[in-house]
């Protein structure tokens, strides 16, 4: 059975009608891809702009002392890159109790320290420590708890908020 393909006036409608709709396919497909496109530029976009560089943590290596008899507590840079002693925050530790007092870096006179630090942790000295200096500070009778012979001491180094070392000594 064959059937008879229409002619004339009728046919050129019925070619038009099914053209029409074909036609809206590409347009749709482009449509809905600029849509994609323009939804990944955005979610790109937020992306990129929230991202933050920091400050790398610089690396170092640090001998820590300490001595009861005269109270301080020294550390020396060994090794690595200069620390701005302006970002470094410094917290002390005795028999795993924190100092009542923690040395304000770099100070000159503190609560809960006898006089000036030693090397750059004193607030007139360059604020750069550098490997081979040595920076020291005394404890004060008046923090608690006090040094004594036998204690195990421990210096937690952050430099910008970031833990730069953990260093841990037994008091002479």
């Amino acid at each position: 059975m064959f059937t008879a393909l229409p002619t004339g006036e009728r046919a050129t409608r019925t070619r038009l009608k099914r053209h029409d709709i074909r036609a809206v396919s590409p347009v749709v497909g482009i449509v809905a891809l600029l849509a994609v496109t323009v939804c990944l530029v955005a979610v790109l976009t937020a992306g990129i702009a929230t991202w933050s560089i920091d400050s790398p943590v610089p690396t170092a290596a640090f001998e820590l002392q300490a001595d009861s008899d005269e109270g301080t507590i020294a550390l020396e840079h060994e090794a690595g890159e200069d620390i701005d002693i302006e970002q470094l925050s410094l917290t002390v530790a005795i028999e795993g109790t924190e100092l009542a007092n923690q040395p304000p870096v770099p100070f000159v006179g503190a609560d809960g320290f006898r006089g000036t630090p030693d090397g750059p942790f004193n607030a007139r000295s360059d604020p750069v420590w550098q490997v081979g200096e040595q920076a020291g500070l005394t404890v004060a009778g008046t923090n608690a708890p006090a040094l004594d012979s036998g204690d195990t001491v421990t210096v937690t180094l952050a430099f910008d908020g970031k833990l730069l070392a953990e260093l841990e000594t037994t008091a002479t």
